[in-house]
This record gives structure tokens, sequence and C-alpha cells, in this order.
């Protein structure tokens, strides 16, 4: 349902609210390991983050990315929504073009309750949420 770059994406924040502050700036190749991601992706994908202002960020030899208060409140979906557009979490599960309430696939009603209970979810959960989450170890994030 997510795709590789949202996840990526998601990794890569939860790794900043985790492990950054505005005093503790964190590079590409910092984020890149821990993650398992390249770095050239996810520079790429930090910098769609930036620019949406979800991610602090600072050039310069004592420059890196950071999450302040105010990205900490962005909901997981703004992530997504940053990387793929909420049209992808929208589409049809078999991949079908005209799947809708009027015409739906063989999955649609199976699917359509599930499916609208995880966008409401992802809407609601903030990063801090979900950080508090990790660190009470009430889930589990191998960062």
């Amino acid at each position: 349902m997510l795709s590789k770059s949202s996840k990526y994406a998601i990794k890569a924040v939860l790794f900043l609210a985790i492990h950054s502050s505005e005093e503790n700036k964190v590079i590409v190749k910092d984020i890149a390991k821990p993650t398992n991601v390249p770095q050239a992706y996810i520079a790429k994908l930090l910098q769609e983050l930036v620019k949406a202002e979800i991610v602090t960020s600072v050039r310069g030899p004592k420059g890196g990315f950071y999450l302040n208060e105010t990205n900490l409140g962005h909901s997981i979906m703004s992530i997504v929504n940053v990387i793929d557009g909420e049209d992808k979490l929208n589409s049809c599960m078999m991949s079908l073009e005209k799947c809708n309430e009027e015409k739906p696939c063989p999955l649609h009603f199976a699917l359509s309750d599930s499916k609208s209970q995880i966008l409401k979810s992802l809407r609601s959960k903030t990063i801090k949420d979900v950080v508090k989450e990790v660190k009470l170890g009430a889930s589990f994030l191998p960062l």
C-alpha cells in the first residue's frame, strides 16, 4: 500500500525525530546507513520533505537535517502526501484505473473499510506520536 519511497521517507523522518535536534543535526550518510537506504535516494527524499517544511535543514560545515517542534507536529500522512500524493493510497488495490463506488473492482468493498481506517490512522498520527510510542517500547524501530 505504501510505496518504497514513502517507507524510506518515513524511516528517515523517524530516525531524525529520534536522533536529531537543532543542536545535533544529522548528515545524509548518517541517515542512510541505519535506515538501509542509498544516500542519493534518501537525500532526494529529504529535499522534498524540506521543501514541504516537514524536515528542517541547514547548509554548511555544521549543517544537516533535523526536526523542530513544528516538524514533529506533522502527520505521517503528510510525509506520504509529499512523496506519493494521497491518490496513491486511494487507488484501487488491484490497480484498476476506473475502480470506484459505482464501478467497483472485485476487492473494492472487501477492502474499503480497512483502507479507510488506515488512512484515518495515518492522518491522525503525528511524527511526535509515533516517536513517543517507540521510546516507550510500545512499537519497535531498529534505528
